[in-house]
């Protein structure tokens, strides 16, 4: 009796790990397998890269990513709460930059001492040439969505730039100019580490806000939009 009790407590704990293990398996299936933020093609790395940026940005170099936020925050207090203006803080800071290397510059000869050399500040015709390709590209995106918007042919497109500008809106209200970019400059650096780090678990929560908002645009496509002149459904057609 004592061995079939042993041999039924034993099958029940297999039967146990055995589900676990399913459910486990089929959680991590549906997260990798799911709706990926943005509909995105690419991973999070390939999106900012595989430079140093990328590694500031996830994190790859801690003292580095730290060091950028306590830079990133000193500057918002000098330009926020100081009331100093923007040129009069860049004017000081490249005057004690070069004051103080013109005068390490002569202490080295006065010294007899070889001073270190000083890195030239050359910018290469590649970078232009790819910054400008780059800026390019997003300026002609940026007129094609516009052009969309104008033209009423996607309506989802249009309420999202709608939605986004009024966003914008609230939120220059009660932020300045500095305060938004360095909240953005903070943004930048933590939420893409974050969101790597947790990034099945997120795309699973965003898949069912995906949905939810799908649902509701149907509808609203069903009883608004279906319901527009005739000339406006052959344009968006078109």
């Amino acid at each position: 009796m004592e061995g079939g009790a042993k041999e039924r407590s034993n099958g029940e704990i297999a039967m146990a790990d055995a589900r676990k293990e399913g459910s486990t398996d089929q959680c991590s299936s549906s997260c990798n397998g799911g709706y990926r933020l943005f509909d995105r093609k690419r991973s999070i790395h390939q999106i900012v890269g595989n430079g140093k940026v990328a590694d500031i940005i996830l994190w790859k170099k801690p003292w580095i990513s730290i060091s950028s936020i306590i830079i990133v925050t000193a500057a918002w207090f000098l330009f926020e709460k100081t009331g100093l203006s923007f040129l009069t803080i860049c004017s000081d800071v490249l005057l004690i930059l070069i004051v103080v290397q013109f005068i390490r510059a002569n202490a080295a000869a006065l010294l007899k001492k070889q001073s270190k050399p000083v890195p030239e500040l050359v910018v290469s015709e590649e970078m232009v040439n790819s910054t400008a390709a780059t800026f390019r590209a997003r300026v002609n995106s940026t007129l094609m969505i516009a052009h969309e918007i104008t033209l009423g042919k996607d309506f989802k497109l249009f309420f999202q730039v709608m939605g986004f500008l009024w966003v914008l809106s609230v939120i220059g209200n009660f932020c300045s100019f500095f305060t938004c970019a360095y909240i953005g400059s903070i943004v930048a650096i933590t939420l893409p580490a974050l969101y790597n780090k947790y990034e099945e678990c997120v795309d699973r929560y965003a898949g069912i806000v995906h949905q939810n908002i799908s649902k509701h645009y149907k509808v609203v496509d069903q009883n608004v939009i279906s319901r527009l002149p005739r000339s406006l459904k052959k344009e968006k057609a078109s």
